[in-house]
């Protein structure tokens, strides 16, 4: 096994075979974007290369933060035997991938599935190119293809020594045809000198020097501006608004009905719009849904515990009639809220609209959706409709699988033909309407033999779907299987590390009227909480240490536990940590990946917390950028630790009630902790990396809190608890 530490801080065939010779203009985004004018003549679908050497990478998946763009850009370089220091990267666009009979595969990000649904053909993209330009080397000179070598895009024939590069060859070998993908032979990672190591990110440097242009700053000769205002009771619609009293406001152009379920106000700017629109006197039909209380979403959460009914997730053995003879039971209720992406980027969306074309400026985690939604809202045939994607300031699933900011954006833009509109959500439109985490409960109910072993488990899972929310098609017999992450008997995504002989684990549907949507880790995150925080209770109440309660029931989950004893021993579990401090362990495997988490904090006796550390480990099979997956940890225990310490959505009269960070705390950076990171690919597999560690930043830090004040906490966000000891 290959270890790194490091310290805190048919497709495959189309992408080999992309039509050679075709001279591609992309679309100029936005003014001084050079690649984007770039004519250069490609080697095929993913790579360009110009006369100066410079390797232009195309990445099909979308840079927010993560890395994915720099990973992918490794992995074609890698094969394509090119000088890292002379790549690019450009995007192309979802309508050339419609075109070009998706030569490009898979346009969407997220699911942790950027690098490891599409490293395959990517990595056959860039070795197909090498073969090309190889091959163009050794036509020129007349010479067998198989006397001629490369090295940092340098192609050299060793019987004469001739050399050429790859900027004086690519046209020639754009016009070759490419090899056949069953031809086409990749390294052994083992072997890698561009992959695999901790290279410094492409999108680096114009986000900090300012160049970086996202979607909300996204200008184009004679845009306006808009602000839209919905229901806000999900379901609600609106009645009327009077624009008589907007309509001389300085910089008011146009309001804008959007269906049945709000308003948008167009002006210059968006200052303007926003103003003009919060005078606007509008009338509401909330409906039925305005009458519904937070209340009355946990009562129908806590019904669904103990109901009659329920969708089975996994099953073995009888778990009633072995806790009908345990020697003892242990029984506990956990509950998670729903939350919010809060992304840093607001939803926003650029549009402009003629008869003859629809096209459409914007942060999408899916462009190929977004171009499908652009297309059903313009009216127009999908080839005549395009999406530009931009760098996302944050999407963490808010940008994947809904694209009501490109529904609305489209709208607006139809209103005024062949202006472009910027479409921009306030942040109050964006807390109140999102496609929120999953609003859950969880039972769970142990059972111990007489030699205070675990004979049985039961956990019933009460509340909400994202699938019935998104895509009730997708369900099959009414069982949402996400819902049931991390708690799977078997498979390559999601499985249960833990073996009991008796196992039961169910989901009572109840589905509030708040959206649910994926949310970095999604159902992943509370099945941690529930499973990891319970396994701690029951190896408190054993008298048993909770790491050896685990490993014995790991014996037949090698991978899992490699990761939970790579925590421990870093951390030094069974050894005094510092004075006062205490610690806590969890695991979990999800999006294909292993890892493990510990946990050291301290409680004050006015009951404040701090967190000196967390330890964690990931094996993801195959690391591209090590530097990337740690930074990738560090991010998701912040985003997890937000949500686990301050994150929940309320509802009061069938409205959300945050609105903003000051009733959505963040974590600070006063608050921020030491993380070690240990990256060990077991190689073998390809698993994600943006979302695992996610689920056990929560269960660690609640375990520990346990070992430190004697206090279960069982319901998050942590800040509904007093820690203050008696």
């Amino acid at each position: 096994m290959n270890t790194i530490t490091v310290s805190r801080r048919g497709f495959l065939a189309s992408g080999a075979a992309a039509a050679a010779g075709l001279t591609l203009g992309f679309h100029v985004p936005f003014a001084g974007d050079a690649s984007a004018q770039s004519v250069t003549p490609e080697v095929n679908a993913w790579v360009v290369i110009k006369p100066d050497d410079t390797v232009v990478v195309r990445v099909a998946r979308v840079e927010m933060g993560q890395g994915t763009l720099t990973g992918l850009a490794q992995l074609v370089a890698e094969e394509l035997e090119c000088d890292w220091d002379k790549v690019t990267w450009e995007y192309p666009t979802p309508g050339e991938n419609v075109r070009r009979g998706r030569v490009w595969q898979n346009f969407g990000t997220a699911g942790s599935q950027g690098i490891r649904q599409s490293n395959e053909y990517v990595r056959k993209g860039g070795a197909a190119a090498r073969m090309m330009l190889i091959q163009a080397a050794a036509n020129e000179w007349k010479v067998p293809v198989g006397e001629c070598t490369v090295a940092k895009g340098v192609i050299t024939h060793a019987g004469t020594s001739r050399s050429t590069s790859y900027g004086k060859v690519a046209a020639a070998a754009s016009l070759l045809t490419p090899p056949a993908a069953d031809s086409i032979t990749l390294k052994d990672p083992k072997t890698w000198t561009i992959a695999g190591r901790p290279l410094k990110r492409l999108d680096t440097a114009e986000k900090l020097n300012g160049r970086q242009v996202y979607s909300i700053d996204m200008k184009l000769p004679g845009m306006l501006n808009a602000a839209l205002k919905v229901c806000p009771v999900f379901g609600g619609k609106i009645k009327s608004f009077d624009v008589t009293q907007i309509e001389k406001m300085p910089g008011f152009r146009k309001a804008v009905r959007l269906g049945d379920t709000g308003v948008a106000v167009i002006a210059d700017t968006w200052w303007r719009a926003k103003t003009a629109l919060d005078a606007l006197p509008i009338e509401w039909d909330e409906g039925p849904n305005g009458k519904v209380q937070q209340a009355d979403i946990l009562a129908a959460q806590q019904e669904g515990l103990t109901a009659r009914e329920a969708i089975l997730g996994s099953k073995n053995g009888d778990v009633p009639a072995a806790l009908a003879s345990a020697r003892r039971t242990v029984e506990a209720v956990y509950a998670v809220p729903h939350q919010h992406h809060v992304t840093m980027e607001p939803m926003n969306a650029t549009a402009l609209w003629t008869a003859e074309k629809c096209e459409v400026w914007t942060a999408t985690q899916n462009a190929e959706a977004a171009l499908a939604t652009a297309a059903e809202v313009s009216g127009l045939p999908i080839d005549k409709n395009e999406v530009y994607r931009l760098h996302l300031g944050g999407g963490f699933g808010r940008r994947s699988s809904s694209h009501d900011f490109v529904r609305y954006a489209v709208l607006i833009a139809k209103e005024m033909p062949g202006t472009p509109i910027k479409t921009i959500w306030s942040r109050e439109e964006d807390m109140t309407h999102g496609w929120y985490h999953p609003a859950t409960q969880c039972r769970l109910v142990a059972g111990f033999d007489e030699q205070d072993n675990l004979s049985a488990l039961h956990m019933r899972i009460s509340g909400q779907s994202i699938l019935a929310t998104l895509n009730p098609d997708r369900l099959q017999n009414g069982r949402d299987g996400a819902t049931f992450q991390g708690l799977n008997p078997q498979g390559p995504e999601s499985q249960l590390g833990y073996t009991v002989p008796n196992l039961l684990i169910e989901h009572a549907m109840r589905n509030p009227h708040v959206p649910a949507g994926f949310w970095r880790g999604v159902n992943n995150n509370q099945n941690a909480i529930y499973l990891e925080c319970f396994l701690d209770e029951l190896a408190h109440s054993a008298k048993q240490d909770p790491l050896e309660f685990r490993r014995k029931l790991m014996a037949n989950h090698p991978k899992h536990r490699a990761v939970l004893d790579a925590v421990a021993e870093k951390v030094g579990w069974g050894t005094p940590a510092p004075a006062g401090v205490y610690r806590g362990i969890a695991q979990q495997m999800g999006f294909g990946s292993y890892v493990a988490a510990c946990a050291e904090v301290s409680v004050s006796d006015a009951g404040i917390l701090k967190i000196h550390r967390i330890v964690a480990a990931t094996d993801c099979g195959h690391a591209v950028n090590p530097q990337q997956i740690a930074a990738q940890v560090e991010g998701s225990f912040v985003y997890g630790l937000t949500a686990a310490l301050y994150g929940e959505i309320t509802v009061a009269n069938g409205r959300v009630e945050q609105e903003n960070f000051d009733t959505y705390q963040m974590l600070r950076m006063d608050e921020m902790f030491d993380v070690e990171t240990i990256i060990m690919p077991s190689g073998g597999f390809w698993g994600g990396v943006g979302e695992p560690t996610i689920f056990v930043a929560a269960p660690a830090v609640l375990n520990a809190i346990f070992a430190a004040t004697g206090i279960r906490v069982r319901q998050v966000p942590l800040s509904k608890t007093s820690l203050k000891k008696a």
